[in-house]
């Protein structure tokens, strides 16, 4: 049976995916069709449907909930750290009131994040390539720019100071909780037999991945990377493909459920029902 799976091209969803795109696991009869997107074209490809598995925002899950089940792996959680926002000069948060800044896209979960802290002037600039925001920066576009995936770990190299991180801010916001940032859906058409087998497979690749680490940054890599190097891979592996990805927690799954509700009441999300976690 064949399941088409879309995924980001960075370098989290790449090393979940590695052991079943390698052939290194029992896939339990399945081909898996895997193809990546940047973040906001995923999570409009899932609501316009043509696939079975796909990486989205957390804060897209309530578009979606009605035909997709969250699966409780495959997160990308950040506990005290997450999305950042840099600008080229030193400046507070609530300055950039009003003001043009560079986001991955409305539907993000790190915009739903900073509209819960400050109005500003969203400019939406694709994550693919990943160079394009610090262009638009360096081209005065936009004042500052929110910056997901690996740029958040190059920023400083290119003379950008942290303005705020919106891990720390939803963390002081909510008491501690970490901040689910994207996680994989799976289709509920699918049935419940075949979606447990999906679960099944998927999981087994990110336990895969974590138990083979090093060989999943070399290949990393191999097949080009935005990070410089294996120390670069790392750290950024450390903090988005770890044990929270291979299973969201109490903690992780009480955040969710927290981020819709906020996102809600703030008129920034659709009203969502209890999550509907699948096996």
């Amino acid at each position: 049976m064949q399941i088409r799976c879309a995924i980001s091209p960075d370098a989290d969803d790449r090393f979940m995916l590695r052991a079943i795109e390698l052939g290194l696991i029992d896939t339990e009869g399945l081909d898996f069709v895997l193809s990546t997107a940047d973040t906001q074209a995923l999570n409009h490809s899932a609501e316009a449907g043509g696939l079975d598995v796909s990486a989205i925002s957390i804060a897209w899950y309530p578009r979606l909930a009605a035909q997709w089940q969250l699966l409780p792996h495959g997160g990308s959680v950040g506990r005290d750290y997450g999305p950042v926002v840099v600008a080229p000069q030193p400046m507070a948060l609530h300055a950039l009131e009003g003001r043009r800044v560079a986001i991955p896209g409305r539907s993000t979960t790190a915009f739903t994040v900073l509209a819960l802290q400050v109005q500003v002037d969203p400019v939406v600039v694709p994550i693919v390539p990943p160079q394009r925001v610090f262009e638009a920066l360096d081209a005065g576009e936009v004042e500052a720019a929110l910056l997901i995936h690996e740029g958040r770990l190059t920023y400083a190299q290119r003379g950008l100071h942290l303005v705020a991180d919106m891990g720390q801010l939803w963390a002081a916001r909510t008491g501690g909780l970490p901040l689910p940032l994207g996680g994989n859906v799976i289709r509920r058409g699918l049935g419940p037999e075949t979606i447990a087998k999906v679960s099944r497979v998927l999981r087994a690749s990110i336990a895969h991945g974590l138990a083979h680490r090093a060989e999943a940054i070399d290949w990393l890599l191999s097949i080009g990377s935005a990070l410089p190097d294996a120390a670069a891979v790392d750290h950024y592996l450390s903090l988005y493909a770890n044990d929270d990805t291979l299973d969201y927690g109490e903690d992780g799954r009480r955040a969710v459920e927290v981020l819709l509700a906020e996102g809600a009441a703030a008129g920034l999300l659709p009203a969502c029902p209890p999550v509907d976690w699948a096996p």
